[in-house]
């Protein structure tokens, strides 16, 4: 999990906005640029042998050795989710492990989008979606039936419904696309006209040859919320002997066993988590490098889960523009590149080819009344660096949707935060959920990038589902290792 850095008017150092649910777990209160992995700027060890590792261990003199059925590596929202489900629907134990802590990568960088209006049923994450998208659902029900505030004060849950705007004649013959192949496969959805999507947001300009597709059942959460309640939830298992954290730890090797060669334990910076049934890597953008250092020449596996940078704009208190539901322009379903001060649209493939800025209008209000900006997408490798123009550019391409902003001088220094972080990005565009080959206790979960959120609790009930030898509710062949990757 990498670190997301939240910059503040008035701050001189940049925040890290986390809410702890264990007393117990101490919190920096700020990052550097170079962000919270002390391990990730030097080359880790190598997968060893237990002798080797105690040898180590003895000489350090510091390693604390302890034991459990599932070791998780990651705690973003994808391994936190693996844990708790694990916890709930098993009579396992769990440890969890990761450099930094909660909320420090991409789970905290993100806009909460619990959607279905930009996935295209029949596509290998159709079904994944639909049930992770459910169990929210349910989870958030379940919350409500507790008081203390609800859903909405606990998971910063609400139903604003998701508008998928369009502006051209072109983007309105795809969503009117959309809407036809959305409400084929049972979900409730809407086609708007300009006038009618005026009715529904008066603040949004979108011309008279624009048009949205509604979803009134879509949903936003607040990744701080929901990672505070999942952890709440998961440490309500430590009394019991069956969950530990093991923060600010990073993982530096794994250890096999010298008789029958089956991975036994992950070593870390200063603990040695042996794992009973299986290890999990959710590690997200990081996933690559830990599976590099992790294994030997010989199970060399090559998922090529790269970082893709994304800065989002949050405005605190903003009032010029008021928004009444989550709005996301048809060219991010695309991923679509808007170059800065231009109008000029390119290829994914260019993306990839010469790095080009992507950004595209997403707009949401969180439960504080903060209006937050996005969205950009960037191949920057693991830079921490908050780029003044691409922020503009996303103050700019806001702009060209919502007309008052165009009357508002826009410093960067008042009143905002400047959220950075690294989706994990496949090439093929769908996570790895899969057992490693030839290691058959070992787990990846990776690749959701921008849909960590949405796909996190349906990611872990196949995962618990894959771990106990279960059918899955949701197939994983479309998120298998074989046949898509070499070494």
């Amino acid at each position: 999990m990498d670190a997301v850095i939240a910059f503040t008017s008035g701050s001189p150092s940049p925040t890290r906005f986390y809410y702890s649910a264990s007393p117990s777990i101490r919190v920096p209160q700020s990052l550097s640029v170079c962000g919270p992995w002390r391990g990730r700027g030097r080359p880790l060890l190598a997968l060893r042998h237990r002798s080797q590792t105690q040898a180590t261990a003895a000489a350090a003199g510091a390693a604390e050795v302890s034991h459990h059925d599932v070791v998780v590596v990651g705690a973003g929202i994808v391994g936190l989710a693996i844990a708790r489900h694990l916890l709930l629907h098993t009579s396992l134990s769990v440890a969890i492990a990761d450099a930094a802590v909660p909320c420090s990568g991409a789970t905290g960088a993100g806009q909460g989008y619990i959607w279905m209006s930009h996935r295209r049923p029949g596509s290998d994450t159709w079904e994944l979606a639909l049930r992770s998208k459910q169990l929210w659902e349910e989870l958030a029900a379940e919350v409500d039936g507790q008081g203390g505030g609800g859903a909405r004060e606990r998971l910063g849950w609400m139903r604003t419904g998701s508008l998928l705007v369009g502006r051209t004649s072109e983007e309105l013959d795809t969503l009117e696309e959309r809407t036809k192949v959305l409400s084929q496969a049972g979900i409730h959805v809407e086609f708007l006209s300009a006038s009618s999507l005026h009715a529904l947001e008066p603040a949004l300009s979108v011309g008279k040859d624009g048009g949205a597709m509604f979803l009134p059942q879509d949903c936003q959460i607040d990744a701080f919320q929901a990672v505070s309640l999942i952890e709440k939830t998961n440490n309500s298992y430590s009394s019991e002997g069956r969950y530990r954290e093991f923060y600010n730890d990073p993982a530096m090797s794994l250890i096999r066993s010298e008789v029958t060669g089956t991975v036994e334990a992950v070593q870390t910076s200063r603990n040695i988590l042996y794992g009973r049934k299986a290890f999990i890597i959710a590690s997200g953008a990081w996933t690559r490098s830990l599976l590099h250092s992790f294994l030997e020449p010989a199970l060399m596996l090559d998922i090529p889960v790269k970082p893709r940078k994304g800065h989002l704009l949050v405005l605190e208190k903003f009032d010029k523009v008021k928004l009444n539901h989550a709005l996301m322009e048809v060219g991010y379903v695309d991923h679509q590149i808007a170059k800065p001060n231009s109008t000029h649209m390119a290829s994914e493939s260019s993306e990839d080819e010469l790095g080009a800025l992507s950004v595209s209008m997403t707009a949401t209000v969180d439960t504080k009344g903060n209006l937050v900006l996005g969205s950009s997408r960037e191949f920057k490798g693991f830079s921490r660096e908050v780029d003044r123009s691409v922020v503009q550019c996303i103050w700019e391409r806001a702009g060209e949707f919502f007309p008052a902003m165009k009357n508002v001088s826009f410093d960067i220094d008042q009143n905002t935060q400047i959220r950075i972080g690294h989706r994990p990005y496949m090439p093929d565009g769908k996570p790895v959920i899969d057992f490693i080959p030839d290691l058959p206790n070992i787990l990846i979960a990776t690749g959701h990038e921008g849909n960590g959120l949405t796909l996190a609790l349906g990611t872990a009930e196949m995962v618990t589902d894959m771990i106990l030898g279960n059918p899955g509710k949701v197939s994983h062949s479309p998120f298998s290792i074989k046949h898509r990757f070499s070494g």
